[in-house]
């Protein structure tokens, strides 16, 4: 099966779905699409230096998690928009990659990007399943469903519960590798924080990544 991946910024596929991406490459082929370039991410570094390094950083996550292709959209850091662009864009790359399994963020996440990112990926996956937008692909495809992850905001009903203890490592070395971002807010600290709790709640495992899941 084919797995694709949006994250709305380079270390947000890590930090939110880590565990569970690194577990699906073990008999999968994971593909993470970047909708930003990151370059916002640091008041003190210049944009265009930072989504540089981030691309690098993506690279070494990207090994250790399994993942076998990255894409990279270049959208503008915090400025990511619900536009005609981004949208075949991803009905292109969903009619190219033909995923089994569609992941983005959770619908009510307090970060703009995140949400707009749900917003292109869900209307995407059902405009790439039917006979429209012949120039993202002439192809239709469809994906059964989309699993939404957490990040900034917490899921309020999880309906999956990914137990991710034998992964768990994996991630927080993935995190770990976005230097720019963890010498700031301790991203690593956070979600093996809330990846404990979810395992304890729900009983499914010591560690878990949980997800709101879509019908596509």
């Amino acid at each position: 099966m084919n797995v694709l991946v949006f994250a709305p910024h380079p270390d947000d596929a890590a930090i939110s779905c880590g565990g569970t991406i690194a577990k699906l490459a073990k008999k999968n082929k994971i593909v993470v699409v970047y909708m930003t370039s990151g370059g916002g991410g640091s008041i003190s570094i210049p944009e265009k230096k930072l989504a540089k390094a981030r691309k690098e950083e993506v690279k070494k996550a990207a090994k250790i998690l399994g993942v076998k292709k990255t894409v990279f959209l270049g959208e503008p850091d915090g400025f990511l928009e619900f536009n005609q662009k981004n949208r075949q864009s991803i009905i292109k790359i969903i009619r190219q990659e033909k995923p089994g399994l569609v992941f983005a963020p959770y619908e009510s996440d307090k970060h703009r990007d995140h949400r707009i990112t749900t917003e292109l990926v869900l209307d995407s996956v059902w405009k790439a399943s039917g006979p429209w937008h012949g120039s993202a692909g002439k192809t239709p495809w469809r994906t059964e469903k989309v699993f939404l992850y957490e990040t900034w905001t917490p899921i309020q009903e999880p309906e999956h519960f990914e137990d991710i203890s034998k992964t768990v490592s994996k991630k927080i070395k993935a995190i770990k590798c976005f230097k720019s971002q963890v010498k700031d807010i301790k991203y690593d600290e956070a979600a093996i924080g809330l990846n404990r709790f979810r395992g304890v709640m729900s009983g499914v495992g010591q560690y878990c990544e949980c997800f709101e899941v879509k019908e596509a």
